[in-house]
């Protein structure tokens, strides 16, 4: 998984692999690569898996199990630009299954603690209006929702 760009890399305690795994099987084009596994030169338990390198739509991680010191906050998340609204519905619904959460505007936290923005198509569109009148309708409607509902904000921006 070598090339131009950049890689993710995301700090897990010790969950790494099983969190790459995971994404691979959420998300369509995913694959794993490479596993690198602690030695006895290293802090970590020999023969543990230090690194594990995944790629998901195009994106590349790299899954590092470091320990508890550094958990995932919301600072940081994917956005998900989805097709339609069968795949928001997908990301939307898997991710916050088996133990994930659901946010406010479209933000989900998976199982692992990642966070995620599942963006159905015409969202960015909405909030963006070159109206702002239309586009402060949409916003308001949009911080009221957990899972982003189109056609309820393109109902709220046409409101007058």
């Amino acid at each position: 998984m070598s090339g131009n760009g950049f890689t993710t890399c995301l700090w897990f305690d010790g969950d790494a692999e099983a969190a790459a795994e995971y994404y691979v099987s959420v998300f369509k084009d995913g694959r794993l690569g490479r596993i690198a596994r602690y030695t006895e030169a290293n802090p970590d338990v020999a023969g543990s898996v230090m690194t594990v390198e995944f790629e998901i739509n195009g994106q590349r991680f790299v899954g590092l199990n470091g320990g508890p010191q550094f958990p995932f906050t919301e600072a940081i998340s994917f956005m998900i630009d989805c097709a339609d609204e069968p795949e928001a519905d997908h990301y939307y619904d898997t991710l916050t299954k088996d133990g994930g959460q659901e946010s406010a505007c479209g933000w989900v936290k998976d199982r692992f603690g990642v966070s995620w923005q599942v963006i159905p198509p015409g969202v960015v569109d909405l909030v963006s209006d070159p109206d702002p009148e239309r586009a402060a309708r949409a916003m308001a409607a949009m911080m009221q929702m957990k899972k982003l509902d189109v056609a309820q904000m393109r109902r709220a921006a046409d409101a007058s």
